[in-house]
């Protein structure tokens, strides 16, 4: 085994500057770094359960009840992504000016109220306008990243945001499972009919999503030293603690690195006490932690100098086909296997399609775990790089391959859908590994750029779907050409702009 089992539940050790785990105690709740690993994951479980909880009903019970055609039901996957688009914009500056937490538990609990309100939908704009808000919770993932980000450092954080994001992505697969069980057991063992019974199953994610939101707010903490607006003066203290002296360092107080009233001097004098659990750094590691990796309070213009640099361009884009790609298929799964094996029925296909979103558990977590691996072998932010665009390009083959054979076999279909999916998932973690090291001091705006991103790609990937109606196999080589030729386009841009303090 690469690592002591015992780092799964004792308490890990910890960056002596900004208070960073250095493994995951995942198995050990009542440690605050054990305790925010998993409401990271949870709360982001399910969110995406209830956003994605309409599509394993709409094939047939909805779409029937509601008497929909294939266009609305399109449109409304469409308007669902379009939502949670806007939403991870803003969330990102909302992560840095106000924190994670509070972020994450803001979209939970504003999600938590249309879901809550699903029974009341009785035509396509009632649909359409309910799923809009229901989108709200795809927002999410912003925060659920920005805080494991928070309490994870460098050498295991891509490991840390695979997990929270791929056990957070299976609940759309559990959602397929889930919808149509509890739809079944209300017809059959309430007795209700089948268009009271479909409105009464999203009671079920509105309860959870409330009780998950109240719990973060009042059992987690919104960085490992405490309050979100203190993390500065910690940063000092933690200086203090360790007596180094070099130069003056400017703990900074906007993304420009310019001072500001907020901005703190920090006298370093040499020699660091051991402190039980704080893995020893050097002196200039300290330092450029300190410099570069504390986020700031965004402003629109220092914003903007982030968000239009090569970098951003680049995760952008390759988040814009992994995660696009799994969110615009994720809608059609169902439908898809539907029309390839009706004797399935919705429940067979509902469950068939479960697989793909169940595999992230594993698939996107991996992508992660190679990355930081060849991170440690390496110490080259390339070799993060170079794995994020050629499990790109292995993803647009698989696509292509789907397309071309368009094969009516049930195990041709389910292999090359589970090998696409092994990329597709293991790309969304490999890009999240390579997040945090670019712009760390403006990780929420990063986050959520590069987490729109991956939205406007499931947007426009669902509206080639929308334009091709049942003609599957045809979008599926048209996306596997676009994720090639994207990922290659981008691939010569560094992985950090030049110059960069911190993150490596």
């Amino acid at each position: 085994m690469a690592f002591p089992i015992s780092v799964l539940w004792k308490a890990p050790e910890i960056n002596p500057i900004n208070s960073k785990a250095r493994s995951i105690p995942a198995f050990n709740p009542i440690n605050k770094y054990g305790r925010v690993f998993f409401f990271s994951w949870w709360g982001f479980l399910i969110a995406f359960w209830s956003w994605y909880a309409f599509p394993p009903l709409l094939s047939i019970t909805i779409k029937k009840d509601l008497k929909l055609t294939q266009k609305e039901v399109a449109n409304s996957n469409i308007i669902s992504l379009t939502a949670t688009l806007l939403v991870r914009l803003l969330a990102g500056p909302c992560c840095d000016k106000f924190g994670p937490r509070k972020t994450f538990a803001g979209c939970l609990l504003l999600g938590a109220i249309p879901t809550a309100l699903a029974g009341t939908v009785t035509n396509a704009t009632g649909l359409s306008v309910l799923r809009f808000f229901i989108g709200i919770l795809g927002g999410s993932f912003v925060p659920c990243q920005v805080w494991s980000t928070g309490f994870f450092d460098k050498n295991i954080v891509g490991t840390a945001n695979a997990f929270t994001a791929g056990f957070g992505n299976a609940g759309g697969g559990i959602t397929y499972f889930v919808m149509p069980a509890i739809y079944d057991s209300l017809v059959a063992k309430q007795g209700l009919t089948s268009h009271k019974a479909w409105r009464v199953a999203f009671i079920v994610p509105f309860i959870l999503i409330t009780a998950t939101a109240l719990a973060m707010l009042f059992v987690c903490p919104d960085t490992p030293t405490g309050k979100w607006a203190d993390r500065h003066l910690a940063a000092q203290h933690n200086f203090e603690r360790h007596h180094v002296v070099e130069n003056v360092v400017h703990v900074p107080g906007s993304l420009s690195g310019q001072s500001t009233i907020s901005d703190r001097k920090i006298q370093l004098q040499v020699c660091r006490p051991s402190v039980d659990h704080e893995v020893q750094l050097g002196e200039r590691e300290m330092i450029d932690t300190a410099k570069g990796e504390i986020v700031v309070k965004p402003t629109l213009k220092e914003a903007m100098r982030v968000i239009l640099t090569w970098q951003s361009l680049a995760m952008a884009a390759a988040y814009f086909n992994s995660f696009g790609s799994e969110l615009a298929i994720n809608s059609i799964l169902g439908s898809f296997y539907l029309q390839k094996f009706p004797t399935l029925g919705q429940t067979g296909t509902g469950n068939w399609a479960a697989m793909f979103g169940l595999l992230n558990v594993a698939f996107r977590p991996l992508g992660g775990i190679i990355s930081d691996i060849i991170y440690k072998f390496t110490k080259n932010l390339w070799a993060k790089k170079v794995l994020i665009h050629a499990i790109g390009v292995i993803t647009g083959c698989f696509m292509i391959a789907i397309g071309v054979l368009d094969s009516n076999d049930r195990s041709t279909t389910f292999g090359l859908i589970a090998g696409m999916a092994f990329f597709l998932d293991a790309g969304n973690g490999a890009n999240y590994a390579l997040i945090p090291h670019v712009h760390p001091h403006a990780n929420g705006i990063i986050s959520g750029v590069t987490g729109a991103a991956g939205n406007l790609g499931g947007i426009i990937f669902a509206i080639i779907f929308r334009y091709n109606g049942t003609r599957y196999g045809r979008v599926f080589w048209i996306m596997g050409i676009i994720n090639i030729g994207m990922n290659l386009a981008v691939s010569w841009i560094r992985p950090i702009p030049k110059g960069q303090v911190g993150g490596r």
